[in-house]
């Protein structure tokens, strides 16, 4: 990979904790053949970007499933692996282990294991944009389904409270379009150091359209994400 005069390095690290409460065991949970995790790992491998592909887990089955389909594994501490500890701190975990093994790399691409619709051609974009930007991260967002403008929040009372009234009359094409984190892809510029919040100027987002987007929490959302692929699969993606 080069950019316009320097050989740069990459490395994706895909955070996959053991104990999810909603769907157990949802990382490698079966999904139409294969363990969930693998989509994202096959992916990373397929793409040549990266020089490394590390899973960091702390649960010894969702290692030998990362292994078997081509990830290197990074044993992410105890301490690391609980419902209060954000996946940022397992990666960071993994390039300073990394580093201590004296492999050190100018990107670095987090790619969440729940995300068996992330598109190639999204995750190049991001990986384009980031080498010819002056930008710390560039991330996969898409758009907001419904105006924030027209949101409303239910009370204790059970009645009903908009965040913002005076835009209860606005026309919705006349509001301002509004985004949100798609939770597939994070890439990072190592040498940059945030100036804002992530989701903020040091950022570049890389819009991913909404028919390819699903958070998955909950059995619900694994029910649709099912759908999704399915019509996703009959359209030739």
């Amino acid at each position: 990979m080069k950019s316009q005069n320097n050989l740069k390095k990459a490395i994706c690290i895909i955070p996959a904790r053991g104990d999810s409460k909603r769907i157990p065991k949802k990382n490698i949970k079966d999904f139409f053949g294969k363990p969930l995790i693998s989509y994202s790992i096959e992916l990373a491998l397929n793409s040549k970007l990266f020089q490394k592909v590390v899973v960091t887990t702390e649960d010894t089955k969702i290692a030998d499933i990362a292994r078997e389909y081509g990830a290197e594994v990074i044993e992410r501490p105890k301490e690391l692996a609980n419902d209060f500890v954000g996946s940022g701190d397992a990666v960071k975990h993994a390039v300073n282990y990394l580093k201590s093994c004296g492999e050190v790399f100018d990107y670095i691409c987090t790619i969440y294991a729940t995300a068996p619709l992330l598109q190639l051609e999204y995750l190049k974009k991001g990986y384009d944009e980031i080498l010819k930007n002056d930008a710390k991260m560039a991330f996969s967002v898409t758009s907001m389904p419904y105006p924030i403008q027209r949101t409303f929040k239910i009370k204790s009372d059970g009645r009903c409270e908009m965040f913002t009234p005076e835009y209860f009359t606005a026309r919705s094409q006349d509001l301002e379009e509004a985004y949100q984190d798609a939770g597939q892809f994070y890439w990072e510029n190592l040498d940059k150091e945030f100036t804002d919040i992530p989701f903020g100027r040091d950022s570049i987002p890389i819009i991913i359209p909404r028919h390819l987007v699903q958070d998955i929490d909950t059995l619900e959302d694994w029910k649709r994400v099912e759908l999704m692929y399915q019509a996703l699969k009959l359209n030739g993606k």
